[in-house]
């Protein structure tokens, strides 16, 4: 079996995931709709910032923190009813990412299109 390149990785998760504009998030979050993840590296933050009231959980740990039956648990990071938003710095770790989310079995999952590159243009506050 062939490996599949990153770029049909993407492709895949895109037309497995539901990807929404910065405007609807926005929309979402000021109404208390969701939890924004951003899913990018530490040293990423540090260089650009970040969003208020946005939760960091870098990619590589994104799956344990979110098992509530693993050892890396985070309980209480982020409320898990909620619609859970994720993003990265230009929206293809964040498609991966959601899917990866989608296959543990959470189903209110998106990623924001343009990932932070799009979010620093737009109305949300960085911090």
């Amino acid at each position: 079996m062939p490996i599949k390149s990153s770029q049909t990785l993407v492709s895949e998760a895109l037309s497995e995931v539901k990807t929404i504009s910065v405007e609807e998030a926005f929309k979402l979050s000021n109404e208390g709709e969701c939890t924004l993840i951003d899913i990018r590296e530490k040293g990423e933050l540090d260089k650009t910032g970040r969003i208020e009231n946005s939760n960091h959980i870098p990619r590589g740990m994104l799956e344990f923190w979110l098992d509530p039956e693993g050892p890396y648990f985070k309980s209480g990071k982020i409320d898990m009813n909620k619609k859970m938003i994720l993003f990265c710095a230009g929206g293809l770790r964040s498609a991966l990412a959601a899917k990866s989310l989608k296959e543990m079995g959470f189903e209110k999952v998106s990623h924001i299109d343009g990932g932070f590159a799009a979010i620093s243009q737009s109305d949300f506050k960085i911090v």
